[in-house]
């Protein structure tokens, strides 16, 4: 069961399912995510898509009912029954939807999904009767470019194969299904399905200068779209009382991956908020080099090797040039303008604005993420995939630059948007960069100038023993020039800093369970904010990320059933598809921040790994090796080796 379900908000289905019906602002958790690895629409449980951008990721949006109202884009599809209940889940290892709803008068099936390698941007919502009959109803209101674009809409087609077009600017969609009629600036269609019937709507963008599409083949197109996810699953074997959980969030983690360029996308939203009412909204459509490369390392610790591949790819063509000019992020392709704006005229999620798209901290000035990328392309040496003088000379230069910078002051993992500082973790992740050159030279005959990145390691160690440190409360630092601590620091014995037993990682750990743990749960907060240091107001809530690194820190210092506790908390906050946001409101359980959250879902994975090692279930696992300055490296990179491939 569920968190949502067990505390008595989520266990229920919207009664009179009409947007009339609806409650005031749909629930982050309500929400479950359908995809095709191009792009993502989301599916609330009252049968309505409310956000979808085509045909990727990144573009504008056709529903943005979640940032807004219904007047924003919307498709719904249920039962004219009031009373109508349903269940839903995932087919098994897949991103198809299947729900089930019962009515007075009979029970129906709607299985939602977007066709992968049909080469079209599409979802498709089969209706399959399953006893009796029910009426179903279809509304759709379609809003281009964030809902700022009312289309020209038409019919085409005939009654045998109706169809409804809708064009604005350069992109059209083409609805195919059932005759829809015009209804105040919406179309409506209703039908009535019997025990046995079966009818398929479709909705396909494409450019609005070409011919629609020809309809899709429904039936093989859903074998071949579970098939295709079902055999990528099943390239590794996850075991364990967390299975489910990690074979869900690798999932996950695989559809924001994008089909063609690789790069993995933080979320598939914008602004859904941290502070529901205030002004911490942000877009995280695009590809951070740390989440993408701690999505890697997941991936790459369950034997993903093609994935590896591709996102190193798209790495090379992302940052190549100076590294001078490398980004902390970039669009799927490897866009560098992310400029941040504006949308006024959408209300905001729980009136939650601005909302935003864009964003203004792709300029920002962040270390650790040359920690990340350089410890990521190792995980990927060591699980066989192979160098070219490309991608070392590009780790070599990237090095090289920060040989140059590595004392400036940053904005830090969080992107703090107040002064630069001298952050400790993003001194121990260039610490990592360079423990990561080393070892390309020793482990791997790589060429590079070893003995300078050796003494430029030990000088990072150095400054972060002296400055880092807080002797008096016996932790490290969030930065130089305060006492106070920082979740990220969790991850310093996952990169091989230290070990997770080391007397100042313990001071570190007390000392975040004294000032971050919030709620009966414990959750761990980022950081205080009433501190100061990010230049916004207002608050936030848990980080689920951070409360995951936590379990990962208990379970590798012997606290098995204090990680095993709070996994099991964290777990539960799941909602009933198993999909995760950025953060959660303890005192209710709610979802909040942009979903499903990459960085959430990854630290869910290594956390299961960890656990796992500790309870020695995981067979043929790799060790920490001690290194020459005197800390630890994990032999598989970040968050170690866990998982076989099948």
């Amino acid at each position: 069961m569920s968190r949502s379900s067990a505390r008595g908000h989520g266990d229920g289905w919207t009664r009179g399912v009409g947007w009339f019906d609806r409650p005031m602002t749909q629930r982050i958790e309500d929400h479950a995510m359908i995809g095709d690895c191009y792009t993502a629409a989301l599916v609330d449980r009252a049968g309505t898509i409310d956000w979808m951008c085509l045909p990727r990721f990144d573009s504008s949006s056709t529903f943005a009912a979640l940032l807004g109202d219904e007047h924003d884009g919307h498709w719904t599809l249920h039962p004219t029954d009031p009373d109508a209940t349903a269940e839903r889940r995932y087919e098994q290892d897949t991103l198809v939807l299947t729900t089930i709803w019962t009515t007075a008068s009979g029970i129906v099936e709607v299985t939602d999904f977007m066709p992968i390698d049909a080469r079209r941007a599409a979802v498709v919502r089969r209706v399959r009767g399953l006893q009796g009959s029910v009426e179903m109803r279809q509304t759709l209101r379609i809003r281009f470019d964030y809902a700022s674009a009312l289309p020209w809409v038409r019919q085409i087609g005939d009654d045998d194969d109706p169809a409804l077009v809708a064009t604005a600017g350069p992109g059209s969609v083409i609805v195919r299904g059932v005759r829809f009629h015009a209804d105040d600036h919406r179309h409506v269609a209703t039908t009535t399905i019997h025990d046995g019937d079966v009818l398929d709507a479709e909705l396909t963008w494409y450019p609005s200068h070409r011919e629609p599409p020809e309809p899709l083949d429904v039936t093989p197109a859903l074998a071949a779209t579970s098939a295709w996810w079902r055999a990528w699953a099943g390239k590794t074997r996850v075991e364990g009382p967390y299975a489910d959980a990690t074979r869900r969030s690798l999932l996950l983690l695989r559809a924001m991956t994008h089909a063609e360029t690789g790069g993995v996308v933080a979320a598939v939203t914008t602004s859904l908020p941290e502070d529901p009412g205030g002004e911490r909204n942000w877009d995280y459509r695009y590809v951070w080099l740390r989440d993408a490369s701690l999505a890697l390392a997941s991936l790459i610790a369950h034997g993903y090797r093609d994935e590896a591949t591709h996102w190193r790819g798209w790495l090379l063509r992302a940052i190549a040039g100076d590294p001078a000019d490398v980004q902390i992020m970039y669009g799927i392709a490897g866009e560098r303008e992310l400029a941040e704006r504006e949308l006024p005229h959408l209300a905001g999620y729980a009136h939650s604005t601005p909302v935003r798209i864009g964003n203004g901290a792709s300029t920002q000035y962040q270390g650790d993420v040359f920690g990340e990328v350089l410890a990521a392309l190792h995980d990927a040496r060591e699980l066989g995939v192979e160098e070219n003088a490309d991608s070392w000379a590009l780790q070599r230069a990237l090095l090289g630059f920060v040989e140059q910078h590595w004392q400036e002051p940053d904005n830090g993992i969080w992107e703090m948007r107040g002064p630069r500082r001298s952050f400790t973790h993003s001194r121990a992740m260039i610490w990592a960069a360079f423990d990561r050159g080393v070892a390309a030279v020793e482990e791997f005959g790589l060429e590079g100038p070893v003995e300078r990145w050796r003494e430029l390691r030990s000088a990072v160690r150095a400054e972060i023993d002296e400055h880092g440190w807080n002797a008096e409360r016996g932790a490290f630092r969030q930065h130089y020039d305060t006492d106070e601590v920082d979740a990220s620091l969790l991850v310093l014995p996952q990169i091989g800093y230290c070990k997770a037993t080391d007397p100042r990682m313990l001071g570190t750990v007390a000392a975040i369970e004294e000032d971050l743990r919030v709620g009966t749960d414990g959750l761990v907060l980022r950081y205080r904010t009433s501190a100061g240091f990010d230049g916004l107001s207002g608050s936030e809530h848990p980080f689920l990320a951070c409360s995951f690194w936590l379990v990962e820190q208990y379970a590798a210092s012997g606290r098995v059933e204090d990680a095993e506790r709070l996994m099991d908390m964290l777990v539960g906050y799941a909602n009933d598809v198993g999909m995760l946001s950025e953060e959660v409101d303890v005192a209710t359980g709610h979802h909040i921040g942009n979903t499903p959250q990459a960085l959430s879902h990854l630290t869910l994975v290594s956390a299961a790994d960890a656990i796992q090692r500790a309870r020695g279930a995981v067979s043929g696992h790799r060790t920490r090796v001690p290194q020459h300055d005197g800390g630890t490296r994990a032999a598989a990179g970040v968050g170690g080796f866990a998982g076989t491939p099948a």
